[in-house]
């Protein structure tokens, strides 16, 4: 049954003649319309959204509200960790926070509820489909009766009241909290890596000082504190041997997770491996050349730009191992040679080590290609990385040498069919055309080729090329376009 026109008036009469309201008192959060608007003034849950990459879950790293803090549209919520990125959850809803459906570390899952909220803005069919279906809609409240619907208001009323008192109490006191509470939740800004770290070595996040943006905590401060800590023995710890460690049982991190289901599929690829030493001497003497004109430090190139362009250009005559593999269908097996050079480059951060991408290799010059690489880097160890950055690579470079060692066995991440190792270059004895003993920067380049698509001499053919190309720097100003 529909409300009645003088029930409705009643009851909006009641709610405005029965108190007037001094100026200085906010207009209560919770005041409802009973109209057929687009406007929800009811308590939904808002879904957290599906975040791309097929991601199915992520990390909870923190709250930036609480339940009764007003938002505005684009309001940051929260942020989250997946298996490759950091991303900050806004709200496209104006409102009030009733509930959080999750604490700090917990793992959120796509399409489910992640907060509450009292929506009080005008929304579109689109923003309509982030909500959950629990709540009181505005078409079931037209249907009570008169008496019903006048009693709803008073009720409303009331507890608005009560509410907007509570909300704006409780923003008050979350905009002026403590210094001591404030530099407490500072310090307990970490990523998912560095909380499992805490975890792993007892340490309690919250007495570890940050020395990232923001006070992040990062894995080198959690390293100092328990250096620290181990050289301040306490008297018990004199007098009494040190007790044996216990097993303990800790959660994989996103990046772990990650990384154990593509090394999982990988076992399915029969690996080829090919290893060749390039001497990388000619290249160190342009880059030294090079970097003795450049303006600031960020000009400055290192090996992997010249590196890159140069798989790069022997990919123009070796396009098979550009090539990714589609065998969802085992009775139709599909080989996709690829027309972009974009390569994954592994980066080792706090969080793990994350393998975003360098796009359309093939058209950028070696100076172009270090910009972009600095960029990528920075925006990785900064943990600004957005999940497209990870998508849409067709080869991978992994640049060991930073750590150390020589010859790699790389692992191939389908459904890509070979990836590159760069192990650290190193002066060797040598002899030259004359047989002359000389020093040689060598540098080795380990192969890894599917073997079901990729035959052992066309991975050496490709590998040799690339050697060539580095060992006379030159002859890739031929080649470039």
């Amino acid at each position: 049954m529909s409300v009645s026109k003088p029930a409705l008036s009643r009851a909006f009469h009641l709610s405005s003649a029965s108190r007037v309201r001094p100026s200085c008192v906010p207009r209560p959060l919770f005041h409802r319309h009973l109209h057929a608007s687009r406007r929800l003034d009811v308590v939904k849950p808002f879904l957290l959204a599906d975040i791309g990459e097929g991601i199915t879950e992520c990390q909870l790293i923190q709250w930036f509200v609480q339940p009764g803090a007003r938002v505005e549209q684009f309001d940051k919520l929260c942020e989250v960790q997946s298996d490759k990125a950091s991303v900050e959850i806004t709200s496209p809803f104006d409102g009030v926070i009733k509930k959080l459906h999750y604490e700090p570390d917990d793992m959120a899952r796509t399409g489910k509820p992640l907060v509450d909220i009292d929506i009080q803005s005008e929304i579109s069919d689109a923003d309509a489909e982030k909500l959950g279906g629990s709540g009181v809609t505005e078409e079931a409240g037209n249907k009570l009766s008169g008496d019903d619907a006048e009693e709803m208001v008073r009720q409303q009323e009331v507890q608005g009241e009560g509410a907007t008192e509570g909300a704006v109490e409780q923003q008050d006191q979350s905009q002026q909290p403590s210094p001591r509470q404030s530099e407490k939740d500072k310090r307990s800004l970490a990523t998912p890596a560095v909380r499992y770290l805490t975890t792993e070595l007892k340490v309690d996040i919250r007495n570890v000082q940050g020395t990232g943006k923001d006070g992040r905590v990062l894995k080198e401060d959690v390293q100092r504190h328990v250096n620290q800590q181990s050289q301040q023995p306490t008297a018990q710890q004199l007098s009494a041997p040190v007790a044996t460690r216990e097993d303990r049982k800790v959660s994989m991190s996103p990046v772990q997770i990650q990384m154990f289901k593509h090394m999982t599929r990988s076992l399915n690829i029969p690996h080829f491996l090919y290893t060749c030493a390039t001497d990388i001497g000619a290249i160190t003497t342009l880059r030294k050349k090079l970097n003795a004109s450049a303006t600031s430090s960020e000009q400055k190139l290192t090996q992997l730009p010249f590196i890159l362009k140069a798989v790069s250009l022997a990919f123009q005559h070796h396009p098979l191992l550009n090539s990714s593999l589609d065998t969802k269908d085992p009775k139709r097996l599909q080989l996709t040679y690829r027309g972009a050079h974009n390569f994954g480059v592994a980066i080792d951060t706090t969080s793990g080590l994350l393998v975003p991408v360098l796009r359309n290799l093939q058209d950028l010059s070696i100076a172009e290609i270090a910009i972009q690489l600095r960029q990528m880097s920075e925006k990785a160890r900064n943990n600004k990385l957005a999940p497209s950055d990870f998508s849409g690579a067709t080869f991978t470079v992994s640049n060991i040498g930073n750590v150390g060692g020589g010859v790699v066995a790389p692992v191939i991440s389908e459904p890509q069919v070979a990836i590159l190792g760069i192990g650290r270059s190193k002066l060797v004895p040598a002899f030259d055309e004359n047989e002359q003993l000389i020093k040689k920067e060598e540098l080795v380049m380990s192969w890894s080729a599917d073997h079901r698509i990729v035959d052992g001499a066309e991975c050496a053919r490709c590998a040799e090329r690339v050697r060539a190309l580095l060992e006379d720097p030159g002859s890739m100003m031929i080649e470039m376009r």
